[in-house]
């Protein structure tokens, strides 16, 4: 089962939409068949499928934000959801030759009966995050952590360590904490070097200038 390239197409839905900036490549018949690449499904889109797809993009959305929160039972709940409304047919397929005799690759392959492009994209891709999520568990669906960045990743390394969507998010992060840290450094420097002296300026007048300064007494 291609679950790699089935769970990619949630996340390359889930992206298409950058809540935090205020982007949207969602807009246009052509967009979406961006989505479909090479598939079949993309010569069948319409005008109509660009806010189908929002709706199923809005719900596969919500789906990595309780994972990534810690969440299963939600996100898993949520999958199923998407799984009822947009159900799938597994087939056999062997489009693909193994050997010199022509001897058919045979492999699953995620078949659709969809009534349109939508519906079919939305059981493809729910279909293989569901796969990912029961195979690979649901902490390898995440939301970067990069701010404002917050794209849906699948994390495939072999710790469970990924916490951005990119090497460029990672990177950014990385240089926003160490000059957090070298702020912080050095305000408390300053906070420091401000209590030394503090300390060390006179906090009265000593006895001697007292009685210099003080009026005379007859006696």
């Amino acid at each position: 089962m291609e679950l790699a390239y089935y769970s990619d197409l949630a996340v390359r839905l889930v992206n298409s939409e950058e809540p935090n900036r205020g982007t949207d490549t969602l807009t246009s018949v052509e967009a979406v068949r961006a989505l479909f690449a090479e598939s079949q499904q993309a010569r069948r889109t319409t005008d109509a499928d660009v806010t189908r797809l929002r709706s199923v993009r809005a719900r596969l959305r919500a789906v990595f934000e309780a994972a990534a929160g810690g969440d299963e039972v939600l996100a898993v709940d949520l999958l199923n959801a998407l799984l009822i409304e947009f159900p799938v047919s597994p087939q056999i397929s062997g489009h693909e030759t193994r050997d010199e005799d022509g001897r058919p690759d045979w492999h699953m392959h995620i078949a659709d009966y969809a009534a349109n492009a939508s519906a079919g994209y939305a059981a493809t891709a729910s279909m293989g995050l569901a796969f990912h999520l029961t195979e690979l568990g649901a902490d390898r669906l995440g939301i970067c952590e990069a701010s404002p960045c917050r794209n849906a990743y699948l994390d495939t390394s072999t710790n469970r360590s990924r916490r951005y969507c990119s090497d460029r998010c990672a990177t950014r992060a990385n240089v926003a904490a160490y000059r957090a840290r070298k702020r912080l450094d050095a305000e408390r420097t300053a906070g420091a070097e401000r209590s030394r002296r503090q300390d060390r300026e006179p906090t009265g007048r000593t006895a001697d200038t007292a009685q210099e300064t003080s009026p005379a007494i007859d006696r």
